[in-house]
């Protein structure tokens, strides 16, 4: 399953929330959530909140950390199901948008250089054409 959308990683999460609750007896650590679905610590904890925000899931203080209980799982089906794409992905589209029309204004200005070039040499060979004809 390779999909990115937000539905499909909110079922996954939930799954392995709901997995590692039945493994080891007590609801999980986002540290062990993440280590089993293979995501980093930042991207698990951006989850995380997204998902509380949402009710999906819960957290519940313990001794030593935050433990992961699910909340609302049905509040999964209100997620989008098409691919979203990060403000970072957004971002990178306009850079390289802008920076193909920066492009094009290069190649813009570098062909009006040459123009200017081959008509100031025509112009001066015309000019020496016209001085060796008086000689």
């Amino acid at each position: 399953m390779t999909a990115n959308d937000l539905y499909t990683t909110a079922h996954l999460f939930v799954a392995a929330v709901r997995v590692l609750d039945y493994r080891d007896g007590a609801p999980p650590a986002i540290e062990s959530v993440c280590r089993l679905l293979d995501y980093s610590e930042e991207k698990g904890s951006y989850l995380l909140n997204r998902f509380k925000e949402q009710g999906i899931v819960d957290t519940v203080k313990s001794g030593f950390n935050d433990r992961i209980v699910v909340g609302n799982h049905l509040a999964i089906e209100d997620l989008p199901r098409d691919t979203e794409e990060s403000r970072l992905e957004q971002e990178l589209k306009k850079f390289k948008k802008g920076k193909d029309v920066m492009k094009e204004k290069v190649a813009s200005i570098k062909a009006q250089q040459d123009q200017k070039k081959q008509s100031l040499f025509a112009e001066i060979e015309k000019k020496l054409k016209q001085k060796m004809e008086k000689k």
